[in-house]
C-alpha cells in the first residue's frame, strides 16, 4: 500500500480492521513517524533543518511560514495538512491516521492533542477502529493542553480555551471551553 492510497482509504470513512492491509500500514508508518519525530526531538535544529524534518514527517510539501517548537509527536505523520504560518508549540500530540487540517494563521498550544481515532467499543472488536478528520479553520488559538477529538471542525477565527475537550464542532468566532467544550462567547470582530 502506498503513502496515497492509505490517505485515499482514510479518506473513505470505511472501517479499519485488526490486522487489515490498513491496520498494518498503520503500525509501518508509526516506526517511520517514531523514527523521524526522534530525530525532531533528539536535538537543535535550525528552522531550515526543522522544515525539511516536518516535510520527510508528513510526507508533503510544509509552507516555510510554519513554526514548530519542539518536542513534537505523531503516531502517523502522513495525513496531516498544514497552512500558511501555522504555529504548534512544544509538547503537541497530533494522532493524524484520520486526517488532520491546520489552516493558515492558526495558534496550537502547549501540549495539545489531537485525536482522529477510536477504538471499537466492543471488546471482541477492540482491535478494530472508526475515524474521522480533524479541520482546524483559519486563524484559530487553541489553547494549552486542550483535547480536539475525531470529527471536528473548530471554525475560522474561534478560541478553544486551555484545557478544554472538544467533543463537537466549533462555530466561527466563538469561545469554548470546559470538558466537554460548551460556547463561553461570541468574539467581537473590530476593525484595527
Amino acid at each position: 500500500m502506498t503513502i496515497q492510497e492509505f490517505r485515499d482509504y482514510m479518506a473513505s470513512s470505511k472501517p479499519v480492521a485488526g490486522g487489515s492491509e490498513v491496520h498494518m500500514m498503520f503500525h509501518k508508518l508509526s516506526q517511520e513517524a517514531l523514527k523521524i519525530t526522534a530525530e525532531i526531538n533528539g536535538c537543535y535544529h535550525t528552522p531550515e533543518e526543522l522544515h525539511d524534518l516536518l516535510e520527510q514527517l508528513w510526507g508533503r510539501e510544509v509552507p516555510k511560514t510554519v513554526g514548530l517548537f519542539p518536542p513534537f509527536h505523531t503516531d502517523c505523520g502522513k495525513n496531516t495538512v498544514i497552512g500558511e504560518r501555522v504555529f504548534i508549540n512544544m509538547g503537541c500530540k497530533f494522532q493524524d491516521q484520520g486526517g488532520i487540517t491546520i489552516d493558515e494563521g492558526a495558534l496550537i498550544g502547549h501540549n495539545v492533542v489531537l485525536v482522529t481515532i477510536n477504538h471499537d467499543l466492543n471488546p471482541a472488536n477492540r482491535q478494530s477502529m472508526s475515524y474521522a478528520p480533524i479541520h482546524i479553520g483559519k486563524n484559530v488559538w487553541i489553547g494549552a493542553n486542550a483535547i480536539v477529538l475525531a470529527g471536528v471542525t473548530i471554525g475560522d477565527g474561534a478560541v478553544v480555551a486551555a484545557g478544554a475537550v472538544v467533543t463537537k464542532d466549533v462555530e466561527p468566532n466563538t469561545i469554548v471551553g470546559g470538558v466537554p467544550a460548551k460556547m463561553i462567547k461570541k468574539i467581537e470582530i473590530k476593525d484595527r
